[in-house]
């Protein structure tokens, strides 16, 4: 009896020993692999949702790129929408103070060309006076001569003051069409063609602006 206990002893502490080494634990009468402790460690610190954001981490950084991308694309134009606007904002602003300006010192312009048949009348009346006749026996004609020449250069005088000048040119000038009106063409000996013949009519600029070209002939080839 004695050697039988002691085999069940011996016995139970081998199988006890096995269960201890092929990784069996007993907690609260319950027994428990150790392989299925580990299992549920790695189960609580990676849920499957952490695995399935971790596969997808390539595709959310490829749609940010491409709307970074996209971002700085419409960055751009709105910059460059920007940059149009301001020039166009300035020329506009520009063209509105030339206006202005323009208004300022052409304002008078139909005011000058209406004055300029005046002293149109002025300069051939004084021209059409024989000069030999303007002496001190005949002083009515002399002083009304004299009266239209000063008349005349009192108002070129005031024309000058306001910007208004002469286009007076001289026969052998060069022909400019800015400022001379071609009537007709001549023959004339010893003069270059191209150039001023003869003077019909003198003419007229506002500042740099012509408002009455001077009417001339030009000398043919």
């Amino acid at each position: 009896m004695a050697a039988t206990g002691m085999c069940s002893s011996i016995s139970r502490r081998i199988f006890s020993s096995l269960r201890t080494s092929n990784g069996m634990f007993s907690s609260k009468n319950r027994l428990y692999p150790r392989f299925m402790s580990t299992t549920a460690t790695d189960s609580e610190s990676k849920p499957p949702e952490v695995a399935e954001t971790t596969e997808s981490n390539p595709q959310e950084h490829s749609a940010l790129l491409e709307a970074n991308a996209k971002l700085e694309k419409d960055l751009k134009e709105l910059e460059d929408k920007y940059k149009r606007a301001l020039a166009e904002t300035e020329n506009v602003r520009n063209r509105m103070q030339k206006q202005i300006h323009d208004a300022k010192i052409y304002s008078i312009q139909g005011f000058c060309k209406d004055l300029l048949d005046v002293a149109d009348v002025l300069n051939k009346a004084g021209e059409v006076v024989p000069k030999d006749e303007i002496h001190n026996e005949n002083p009515h004609l002399k002083n009304l001569y004299e009266g239209v020449i000063l008349t005349e250069k009192e108002m070129l005088t005031v024309f000058r003051r306001h910007g208004l000048e002469q286009i007076a040119p001289k026969e052998g000038d060069k022909f400019d069409p800015f400022l001379h009106d071609a009537q007709f063409q001549i023959p004339v000996p010893n003069m270059e063609p191209g150039t001023i013949g003869a003077i019909m009519k003198i003419g007229y600029k506002l500042h740099d602006r012509t408002i009455r070209p001077a009417l001339v002939g030009v000398v043919k080839e």
